[in-house]
């Protein structure tokens, strides 16, 4: 049983990939990293290079991993508990995690890690996995309807990603590079009303048979008449027409509102996450 870590994508995606494809809901957010390294290369969300890691079992086969993007924090996907006793060793021994500064992981994964990292730490945020049950129209249907952004929105969208980033304190801000991507396949929607955009959501392409929701935002001004629901929802529909078979995106669990807009839609809990942070 052991740790690999490394900074070759490549040998990452050949050990871990398809144990990692298998769970897709739990594992979303290293699919579409290693997606989004893969396509627009290993400095894509900075410039320090990227760490890669999976978990061998005593079978001798993977069944964890994770991915770090510095200035972004290490990913943690679905583990064994003794891979995460395991990692919790490796925090204060593996040259490649020296300079890490959060972590992202299950709830009581992080509690654990927090507890063993040997440095004082605080849970930055919590959030809340959801996968789509069932998919249900917004009661009342907001005023305005949807549709697919292009690259005439440019503008438009890096302005409301960057106040996004801002709002909800992610660390690195939105490039250009990366709203081009998602415009590349239709994975932004914009909801208008009188013939002005008032909302947006996004959706990943379809990575292991699953689409992630996000961001969604609505300028404050502009909150609360419904329009997140109807642009989550027509992102929704969308990632399904994408082809995923499973459609999931978390919530900030300090934002009641949200989760309950979530809720309505047919969005079903699957697990509670935390980001720890160094102190």
């Amino acid at each position: 049983m052991t740790w690999t870590f490394t900074s070759d994508l490549a040998a990452y995606r050949a050990a871990a990939g398809p144990a990692v494809a298998a769970r897709p809901v739990p594992n979303t957010l290293l699919l579409s990293v290693a997606d989004a390294l893969e396509r627009r290369g290993l400095h894509a969300f900075g410039p320090e290079a990227p760490v890669f890691g999976w978990w061998t079992g005593p079978d001798g086969a993977v069944s964890g991993a994770l991915v770090c993007t510095p200035p972004h924090p290490l990913q943690l996907g679905a583990l064994p508990g003794e891979a995460v006793g395991a990692l919790a060793d490796a925090l204060t021994t593996e040259p490649l995690l020296a300079g890490l500064r959060a972590i992202n992981a299950r709830r009581p994964d992080a509690e654990a890690l927090a507890l063993a990292w040997g440095r004082p730490t605080v849970v930055a945020e919590e959030h809340r996995l959801y996968r789509l049950a069932g998919l249900v129209a917004p009661q009342p249907a907001p005023t305005g309807r949807a549709r697919v952004a292009t690259e005439a929105d440019l503008p438009l969208l890096v302005g409301w990603l960057e106040a996004f980033h801002a709002e909800v304190e992610i660390p690195a801000g939105p490039s250009e590079a990366q709203v081009r991507d998602r415009l590349s396949y239709g994975g932004f929607l914009v909801w208008e009303d009188g013939g002005a955009g008032v909302s947006l959501a996004a959706f990943s392409r379809p990575i292991g048979s699953a689409s992630r929701i996000g961001p969604v935002y609505t300028p404050p001004g502009l909150r609360g008449r419904g329009y997140a629901a109807g642009v989550t929802h027509a992102a929704s529909e969308a990632a399904y027409a994408a082809g995923a078979a499973e459609v999931v995106l978390f919530t900030d669990l300090a934002n009641p509102t949200s989760n309950g807009v979530y809720l309505r839609l047919g969005y079903r809990p699957v697990e509670d996450r935390a980001r720890i942070v160094r102190a």
